[in-house]
């Protein structure tokens, strides 16, 4: 573990850039190993641990050598049971490995998108990604949004799916459960002043006074997409992910 000081919301300026973060209880960072290069040394889970700066549960491995790190704890994954990275391991909970390696179909979690830089797909709670085809040095994924993208098969996933997956069923009881966790009070923007937000003033219980909602900086909000049209990785996507308006049709 290691000191985390966070900047509630600010810049290297101290102007706020995310609203609505501040307050909250002291937490210290456990840090992650998300690219699992050490390999062919088989570790065992001691513990499944609370970890304040995720909703995924972490576990704790110890090696051989003594070495101890933390991972995403996968679903089913239990203490005392041995888990391995290595190139030609086993197809198991917890095990990691290239997705060159990894049977079509199969469910994986902590997925890299370019080789070497470690997992950032798929690391929030209860999430998952399929490999689905392989053709071309690359892997075809689908993702939990719905989105089907191409990644190279040199990229390392960690076999099955993340744990805590009730996390989204959690209830927050009062108001101080939310300030604990660093969560500031949200304010409709109908409800606010014109000069901070463009739904804000007039009389009553008005309307928006807009065709379209918008974000207090007057840009389109909900529905809206936000993807740049000129990026790099777009010839990547094969399909794109489902838009919050299309599933309300």
């Amino acid at each position: 573990m290691q000191p985390n000081h966070r900047k509630t919301g600010r810049n290297s300026s101290g102007k706020i850039t995310c609203r609505h973060h501040g307050g909250g209880h002291k937490r210290l960072y456990r840090k992650i190993d998300f690219c699992r290069k050490k390999l062919n040394c088989s570790r065992y889970v001691r513990s499944i641990d609370y970890d304040p700066n995720r909703n995924a549960k972490i576990a704790l491995l110890y090696y051989k050598d003594g070495e101890k790190s933390y991972i995403l704890s996968p679903k089913n994954l239990k203490i005392g049971e041995t888990v391995t990275a290595g190139f030609r391991v086993g197809i198991k909970t917890g095990n990691a490995l290239p997705l060159l390696n990894i049977p079509l179909g199969t469910i994986v979690h902590n997925v890299e998108l370019y080789p070497g830089i470690g997992g950032i797909v798929a690391r929030s709670a209860g999430t998952s990604t399929q490999v689905i085809a392989r053709e071309n040095g690359f892997v075809r994924l689908r993702f939990p949004s719905g989105e089907t993208r191409l990644v190279a098969q040199t990229c390392w996933a960690t076999i099955g799916q993340v744990g805590n997956i009730d996390r989204g069923n959690k209830k927050f009881i009062k108001a101080g459960q939310k300030r604990w966790i660093n969560r500031r009070p949200t304010v409709r923007g109908s409800a606010i002043n014109p000069v901070d937000h463009p739904h804000g003033g007039g009389e009553g219980r008005c309307p928006i006074g807009r065709i379209h909602p918008v974000t207090p900086w007057g840009k389109p909000r909900l529905g809206v997409k936000t993807r740049c049209q000129k990026k790099y990785s777009n010839i990547f996507i094969l399909r794109k992910k489902k838009l919050y308006f299309s599933l309300l049709l």
